[in-house]
């Protein structure tokens, strides 16, 4: 049972996601050769606020 985790920052659309975990399926079941109803997909979203890189935070 294949579990893929997205990091990303918050503010895509449900039709974005929908389309990011359908495709991510399909490559999945390719290359896992499993069903589409093995693979679990957890799209964990932040805040820019909540998110640094090189001593400064994402929103400066």
């Amino acid at each position: 049972m294949p579990v893929v985790v997205v990091e990303a920052d918050e503010g895509r659309t449900v039709e974005q996601k929908r389309g990011l975990v359908k495709d991510i399926t399909d490559a999945v079941c390719k290359n896992f050769n499993v069903e589409p109803q093995a693979v679990t997909i957890l799209i964990h979203e932040q805040k820019k606020e909540n998110r640094g890189k090189g001593g400064r935070l994402a929103i400066d």
